[in-house]
């Protein structure tokens, strides 16, 4: 329990049409792999799905003022970041986004960039559009991952140099919440080797270092929100990843344009739930966001001090998400993903991410359920 809020008691999801659980149908094994919550949603966004279904009829919809002017709102509430509501393009889901921006923003055969270990949509969206690939590796210095500058500056300026850099902010699986210095150097490079970014902050509102504010990349300067494309969701935050339902922030009309001309078509509208259940979020989720966060904290500090007691094991402390990186490459494990599941704990296998040794742990569930999932990673 938080406050008001109960996240210790258990959401049955066995036998649901959960894709989490669904996995280890039939096996003991707990799972704590894709990134969605075993929390119930917010209060406010049940009652206001609960509303739209009373309502009756579901037919082809569209995102009302109400959603607009919700989004518009949080995001000067959250983040200072007064945008138009033009700048605002609707997506059924982030991953879509990404692909959408790999089409539009770089040609047939140019390369695209992102820094890796990274949520596999990011390694995958590039091939899939028929754009080359271009790894840029993290570092982990002294407990604490962090951009190769040196690294990526050399990828930027390589032949052929990428015309657009996907950034995970804050980052997925490692959970750093990129500073103000690090955005501003990241800008500056691009800015000088003519690279557009498109930047996935959909964690954006799950930060786990108390007070701190997420920076949006585009909010640096307006040069920078010109070459910038924004992904947003409520989706994680709130735990309603399901209702299809999030949004693209394009100050640029020329590259909004690219951004529209390459969804036309193929790219389906947002499902009307999932609109309601946006509005509702952002304009009545700030104490449920609250709680949950609080709750969070603990979770993810009783990971990391698991994780300190076991051999061969180790993590940086995540500033943001809701996720544990693990590095198990200590332990000389053939298949550390497969290793878990046979002590009955399924997690993310890191060689998705493009580090294989490491796995991925979703700590977004109840405190009881964590305290089972540590006491089997202990048997791993």
């Amino acid at each position: 329990m938080s406050g008001a809020f109960d996240f210790d008691t258990p959401v049955e999801r066995r036998g649901s049409d959960s894709f989490k659980w669904g996995r280890y149908a039939g096996r003991e094994v707990l799972p704590l792999w894709v990134a969605d919550m075993d929390f119930a949603s917010p209060p406010e966004v049940l009652a206001a799905l609960h509303a739209r279904v009373d309502h009756g009829v579901f037919g082809y919809g569209g995102p009302t003022e109400a959603v607009v002017e919700s989004v518009r709102a949080a995001l000067v509430r959250d983040y200072g970041w007064a945008v138009e509501a033009d700048w605002l393009v609707w997506l059924p889901g982030l991953v879509t986004g990404l692909n959408v921006a790999c089409r539009a923003l770089a040609g047939p055969g140019e390369a695209v960039a992102t820094a890796v270990p990274v949520y596999p949509p990011f390694l995958s969206a590039p091939v899939l559009s028929e754009r080359s690939l271009v790894r840029v590796p993290l570092a982990c210095r002294e407990g604490r991952w962090a951009w190769d500058w040196d690294a990526l500056e050399a990828v930027l300026q390589a032949d052929p140099r990428p015309r657009l850099l996907l950034l995970c902010h804050p980052h997925n699986p490692v959970g750093r919440a990129w500073q103000r210095e690090e955005l501003e150097t990241l800008a500056d490079l691009c800015e000088r080797y003519d690279v557009l970014v498109c930047s996935d902050e959909i964690h954006a509102d799950l930060q786990l270092t108390p007070g701190a504010r997420h920076l949006p990349f585009a909010c640096l300067e307006r040069e920078v929100a010109r070459r910038s494309v924004t992904l947003m969701a409520p989706s994680k935050t709130y735990n309603i990843p399901g209702l299809s339902c999030a949004f693209a922030v394009v100050p640029d009309g020329a590259i909004r344009r690219r951004f529209t001309r390459a969804m036309a078509g193929i790219v389906p509208h947002v499902n009307v739930l999932g609109l309601a259940a946006c509005a509702a979020a952002y304009a009545h989720g700030g104490p449920w966001r609250s709680a949950l966060l609080d709750y969070l904290r603990g979770n993810r500090d009783a990971v990391a001090q698991a994780v300190a007691a076991l051999p061969g094991m180790a993590m940086t402390l995540p500033e943001a998400t809701y996720l544990a990186w693990i590095d198990l490459r200590e332990k000389g494990l053939a298949d550390p993903a497969a290793a878990c599941e046979a002590a009955g704990i399924g997690l993310s296998d890191g060689r998705e991410f493009g580090a294989p040794g490491f796995v991925r742990l979703n700590f977004a569930c109840p405190r009881s359920t964590l305290e089972q999932a540590l006491a089997r990673l202990a048997r791993v």
